[in-house]
């Protein structure tokens, strides 16, 4: 028998129009969207089905709506096949995404997994400001080849690894000028390319401090319970269910880098065989298929 988990993406993921589908034929979806405007004070449904491309791409506007829009697709997929959420026996988010795995989870509230999005986004929003940074995805190399590359690239800089995708696919992240030497270096290191990512900010690296201290003060103030099912941490990927250790975790996510491969190979240790991507973009179904192309991973279309 198949064992079932959901993926749920990050930022980065977002585009003008999605969730107009599900808001438009799915009442609960709108619901969500409307609860959303209440907590955010402003209209992320417009944003989000209309635009402009420029407010739905910043960091404060980018990390609640895909957020909602993925929880919107969650009811799509309990409306048309309530029986494959039923059935879902673990979850795990890319970075912002691991917010949404928690509020399915049963972890926390829809209203206070919203607020918090919201605060992490403005606070990282502020670090990026402070320093601007950027992101820079390097295909075809190892780990250690990239520690190499970011070593040369780094000259006094910040530059460090910020996700471990899947095999040949690592993202570095750190100041632009460090980002772009690592860039003009990456093919002299064996790299079949390196490409710039459209983010505003250098994520999960120490430019993002004091992000992390303005989110440990938000969370303290949340309740988490016990998740209901394994949440995948991006920190360590392992599950924890633990509110306390859970509120940890969450905090050191902010400036530690992603490990979304470790993530997934733990996923597939524990026997699970059938993913689903619930939320806006098909990244992680092209990551986990380069992890095993084997695995059944189905995208919820929003």
């Amino acid at each position: 028998m198949s064992r079932i988990a959901f993926l749920f993406p990050g930022q980065g993921a977002q585009f003008v129009g999605m969730g107009r589908r599900l808001a438009e034929s799915l009442p609960a979806a709108r619901r969500l969207y409307d609860r959303a405007a209440e907590v955010l004070g402003y209209d992320l449904a417009k944003i989000c089905f209309e635009g402009p491309a420029e407010q739905l791409d910043s960091t404060v506007v980018s990390q609640p709506a895909i957020f909602v829009t993925s929880l919107a697709a969650l009811e799509w997929l309990r409306a048309e096949t309530p029986e494959v959420v039923l059935a879902c026996e673990a979850a795990a988010g890319l970075s912002l995404g691991e917010y949404t795995a928690l509020v399915f989870a049963g972890a926390i509230d829809f209203e206070d997994g919203l607020m918090l999005v919201q605060k992490r986004g403005a606070a990282m929003q502020q670090a990026a400001d402070a320093t601007p940074g950027g992101m820079v995805s390097i295909l075809g190399l190892e780990r250690v080849e990239v520690e190499a590359l970011c070593a040369k690239a780094r000259q006094g800089e910040i530059l460090e690894i910020a996700n471990l995708l899947c095999p040949g696919n690592i993202v570095i992240s750190g100041t632009n000028a460090a980002c772009e030497r690592a860039a003009e270096l990456a093919p002299s290191f064996g790299a079949m390319k390196a490409v710039p990512l459209a983010v505003a900010g250098a994520f999960h690296t120490t430019i993002m401090h004091p992000a992390d201290q303005q989110l440990a003060q938000v969370l303290a103030e949340v309740a988490i319970r016990r998740p209901s099912i394994p949440v995948i941490s991006n920190v360590d990927a392992r599950p924890h269910f633990d509110p306390e250790e859970i509120k940890q975790i969450l905090v050191k996510q902010v400036l530690q880098p992603v490990r979304w491969e470790e993530s997934m190979r733990y996923l597939l240790q524990q026997g699970f065989d059938q993913f689903y991507e619930v939320g806006p973009g098909r990244v992680l179904l092209g990551l986990l298929r380069r992890i095993d192309r084997k695995i059944a991973c189905q995208s919820v279309a929003v």
